[in-house]
């Protein structure tokens, strides 16, 4: 029987040489492959008061979509700066090379709400690290961080860890 990191594909040297990218649209061209995600992604959480589901830029929003239409939960986009119209609030963070600019809408979430927050691939932990802070900025609360697939190395669960989330991966690979 096959497992969700089965139907995940590797491309060597993408999108820099070294890099072993883990490209998950195999995953959701494959109607069960990606149906096991989904419901293994929400597996820990099902039952739990949750109020919205937050999706990282850009593979999280097909993932938190999905979760959040099985949960029957609204669905709140964090997106690359200058993507969403209207009133935002936003959150820097470091890249490998640079740094990068997420927001949210300003009034996507009420103070208290209780948000997971979901994306495909958790590696430094940095966007998911400032996803989390615009959540919290609106007076919300994480429940918790969905992840596909973890890169142990790079030290992203312990970040998120050291902040006080609760961490759920379905699959690591080693190596970037």
């Amino acid at each position: 029987m096959k497992t969700v990191k089965d139907y995940i594909r590797t491309i060597p040297d993408f999108p820099h040489a070294g890099i072993m990218f883990r490209d998950v649209t195999t995953l959701f061209g494959d109607a069960r492959g990606f149906r096991m995600a989904v419901d293994q992604l929400l597996h820990p959480y099902a039952g739990q008061p949750i109020d919205k589901v937050a999706g990282l830029e850009a593979r999280g929003f097909i993932l938190g979509g999905a979760v959040a239409h099985q949960l029957g939960k609204g669905f709140v986009p964090i997106r690359k700066k200058g993507k969403l119209p209207g009133a935002v609030i936003s959150q820097d963070y470091l890249l490998e090379y640079g740094s990068a600019t997420v927001e949210l809408h300003d009034d996507a979430l009420e103070a208290g709400d209780k948000v997971l927050l979901v994306d495909d691939l958790l590696a430094t932990g940095g966007t998911a690290e400032a996803g989390i802070k615009l959540i919290e900025m609106l007076g919300a609360q994480v429940i918790g961080c969905a992840f596909v697939i973890n890169l142990p190395e790079l030290g992203g669960r312990k970040r998120l860890e050291a902040m006080g989330m609760e961490v759920h991966t379905l699959c690591e690979f080693d190596g970037a």
